[in-house]
């Protein structure tokens, strides 16, 4: 029988309480199926939606979209409600869930994970509820007018990584969680970006430096979860409604402010607003010198911990009272500075090391610049190669040496100090800094990502998401997270949750080399040569002359069926001069060849000039004859890594 894939949204609808009822007053029970059954069918069709099968109690459903079967769903519960709040007699009480991703079509019947997840999900809502997987809430989060609250991470049967489930919460349901008007300490808060109204337009960098800031504060209260900076800046120019861009973010409270900047004289004031009610639960308004302003911060988180009932730490107190205020115009150019180091693309980058630079030359002790010029530097050297590796890894070890000796605690640092270690294959010191960064900021998303990526690469896959899952879920429109996330799934060979986090990363940055690169992954891992082919068009046109676009084009005549073809590319490559050589990519060419010598070969070069990367070699499905040779398992010893336990959704075996 032929067989069709494509990406569908699945919904399961099952009737609670239909096999007591059954026992009790079958004839009755089987007159209320037959009931919602009548009403749920014309809702979905209305809704484009396909009835794929009766599951007895209830219906198998395929979208074509996360938000047309939301929309549905989301119909039939108000149908289902206006029915029960008239009828006498037993109440009609549905279970919805609903999960995106890949699904195989044989006949009229679907199969595959995302039918499987979907069907998990369900039993997850409540009565005349709805319970939706993250890769619908991805798609819906910001297009249907409700509310949605994360459930805690569920350990579903049958499912081996712990989904992130959402309720809808319906206009006559109540939020959970809280109850009786009650203030509960702790939550999620969003910064909005500062309104700037001082006199000098020029002057808008400053209230978007001193937003970030503010966030980075704020982010250091431990029992406060922070939304990033890069998921608050599409609400800029405002407009939105306060329950909307609650609803958007997830969160309970937001901050809101203006920044006025007078020369040497700093206006602030600030509110902060409880989403639910729409009450201020505290205001205030500063006016200061521009030296005062990291005492004002400090001040600031305080007053929001007490109007928030925090308990401040004492260790969160000490750091907030001994937070060293650079020289005003250092401060200046830091804040442009970050407010550069958000892009990722190369003219960015310089621009946030330029800053960063003139910073540090302007005070020589201001702590934070010299970590954001370290992460400018190695983003420009390990993506751009701007220099030699050894250049810009000796520049930015000194630039986090110098960082963490004026201030230890810095957990921008320590993750930069984690990065250094981890590409020496030093993992242990590197998991010990980077957790070490997470416990001191937990709400510094950055931290997560790179703890979610060293996890991946030591063998603990499931650990991995979990960190991407927090790092997504402090700033959901971090480019870093859905690419590391995408990548990692892409490996796993779970292509039906790769999907919706790449057309996302693709929705945030479409011109951006991280989205292009997942892309061709992506199509690559699917069989798609035309895809890949399509993805490597984009680096010839900005990157004519990179070394990798070699070695990928060798990687399409192998999929091509060109064999040799592919070995005169990797000729080309390997005649490189020693620091441009792909290393890591040569050896991919020569796993994907079958040639297992060659291959182990240049794995060994690329671990020498460290761009060896040990989770597509752990978990692509295509690389499971090296994984099965006893010499990979030797350098994998080497290294320190261990074969991830079964269970972790690995393809390919390990070697007995």
């Amino acid at each position: 029988m032929a067989s069709t894939r494509r990406l569908a949204a699945i919904m399961f609808t099952d009737m609670v309480g239909f096999t007591q009822g059954a026992q009790q007053d079958e004839r009755a029970t089987l007159t209320r199926l037959s009931e919602q059954e009548d009403l749920v069918r014309p809702v979905v069709h209305d809704h484009s939606g396909r009835v794929v099968k009766s599951t007895g109690d209830g219906l198998m459903v395929e979208f074509p979209s996360a938000l047309k079967a939301t929309e549905c769903a989301v119909s039939i519960q108000e149908a289902l409600h206006d029915r029960n709040r008239t009828a006498s007699g037993t109440p009609i009480e549905l279970r919805i869930g609903i999960h995106l991703g890949d699904v195989e079509q044989r006949g009229e019947d679907l199969f595959g994970d995302a039918v499987n997840l979907a069907a998990r999900v369900q039993p997850t809502a409540e009565a005349g509820g709805i319970a939706i997987s993250q890769q619908v809430f991805d798609q819906v989060r910001n297009k249907v007018p409700f509310r949605f609250e994360p459930l805690a991470p569920q350990a579903l049967k049958g499912v081996q990584i712990p989904l992130t489930i959402f309720r809808v919460v319906l206009p006559w349901q109540a939020t959970s969680g809280r109850g009786g008007g009650e203030r509960t300490a702790g939550g999620r808060l969003a910064v909005l970006p500062f309104t700037n109204i001082s006199p000098d337009p020029r002057d808008a960098y400053f209230s978007d430096g001193l937003t970030e800031e503010v966030i980075s504060v704020l982010s250091e209260l431990r029992e406060l979860r922070v939304i990033g900076r890069t998921s608050v800046d599409p609400y800029k120019s405002g407009g939105r409604p306060l329950a909307q861009v609650g609803q958007e973010l997830g969160v309970e409270w937001v901050l809101q402010g203006s920044v006025r900047k007078d020369g040497s004289r700093l206006r602030f004031t600030a509110q902060l607003i409880e989403v639910r009610s729409q009450e201020t639960v505290w205001n205030g308004k500063f006016d200061r010198e521009l030296v005062d302003l990291f005492a004002l911060q400090s001040e600031l988180a305080r007053q929001v911990a007490d109007a928030l009932q925090l308990r401040l730490l004492s260790d969160e107190s000490d750091r907030l009272d001994r937070r060293r205020p650079p020289r005003p115009e250092s401060y200046v150019e830091y804040l442009q500075g970050r407010t550069s180091l958000r892009r990722l693309s190369q003219e960015s980058l310089q621009a946030a090391a330029g800053h960063f630079r003139t910073a540090i030359e302007l005070d020589d002790r201001n702590a934070p610049a010299y970590a954001g010029l370290a992460e400018a530097e190695s983003l420009l050297g390990g993506v751009y190669r701007v220099k030699p590796r050894a250049v810009f890894r000796a520049e930015t070890r000194q630039l986090v040496a110098r960082a963490l000796a004026l201030d230890p605690d810095l957990s921008e640092a320590l993750t930069m100090r984690a990065t250094d270690f981890w590409d020496d294959y030093n993992f242990a010191d590197a998991l010990r800094e980077i957790r070490r960064a997470v416990t001191l900021n937990p709400s510094y998303a950055g931290a997560h990502v790179y703890y979610g990526s060293l996890l991946a690469d030591v063998g603990r896959p499931t650990e991995a998401l979990q960190e991407y899952a927090i790092a997504e879920q402090l700033d959901p429109l971090a480019t870093l997270v859905l690419g590391e996330a995408t990548a990692l799934l892409t490996f796993l060979g779970r292509f039906d949750e790769a999907a919706p986090k790449l057309a996302r990363l693709g929705q945030v940055e479409q011109e951006g080399i991280l989205f292009h690169d997942r892309q061709g992954q992506l199509a690559l891992a699917r069989g798609d040569v035309a895809g890949y082919r399509g993805a490597l068009a984009w680096f010839e046109e900005r990157f004519p002359t990179s070394p990798e676009l070699t070695t990928a084009h060798a990687i399409v005549q192998i999929r091509s069926g060109h064999p040799e073809a592919a070995r005169e590319l990797l000729r080309e490559a390997e005649a490189l001069p020693v620091e441009q050589q792909p290393t890591g990519s040569i050896s991919s060419a020569y796993a994907a060849l079958g040639d297992l010598d060659a291959c182990l070969l240049w794995v060994e070069r690329s671990i020498a000039t460290s761009r060896f990367s040990p989770r597509s070699w752990l978990y692509d499905r295509s690389r499971a004859a090296v994984r099965a040779d006893p010499r990979f398992e030797a350098v994998l010893r080497r290294l320190g890594i261990e074969y991830p336990a079964s269970g972790d959704g690995v393809g390919g075996s390990r070697p007995n």
